[in-house]
């Protein structure tokens, strides 16, 4: 079930083709954090979607995707048999999952222009769904 959230938490964690760490606390909206991970299913049908969502959105929304739970190879080697070429996090210890109070995924929180956070979590996100958050919450129409 989606649930409101007070913020983005304060965490830093590498890109994940590596180079210095991004403080996600910094990220101004509009965005969409999706958390992901080769071994999700929900995740697996998410990801080709939030590729989409970015491709149409460009320059209106920021789509990030965090890595969780996977070694960096097989994440790497997840992400492009999926097609995604969004900026991706690495974040192999969970940080981000524990700090929004979370155990399972799938988890996507999308970020207001205004600063306000959503987290949805739950069953994966289908396009009408996806399309439908992105609107209410970073008040970004996504165009067909």
């Amino acid at each position: 079930m989606p649930a409101p959230v007070a913020g983005l938490p304060d965490v830093s964690l590498p890109c994940f083709t590596g180079g210095r760490s991004f403080g996600l606390a910094s990220l101004r909206g509009p965005a969409v954090v999706n958390l992901w991970a080769s071994s999700c299913a929900p995740c697996r049908e998410e990801l080709p979607l939030l590729q989409e969502l970015a491709d149409r959105t460009a320059g209106r929304l920021h789509v990030v995707g965090v890595d969780t739970f996977d070694g960096r190879a097989a994440g790497a080697s997840f992400a492009a048999d999926k097609g995604v070429t969004f900026p991706t996090l690495f974040d192999p210890g969970k940080k981000l999952l524990t700090a929004l109070g979370k155990i399972n995924l799938p988890v996507t929180v999308f970020v207001g222009a205004d600063g306000g956070r959503f987290v949805y979590t739950g069953k994966a996100l289908d396009k009408p769904t996806l399309g439908g958050l992105v609107r209410t919450h970073t008040g970004v129409t996504v165009t067909e």
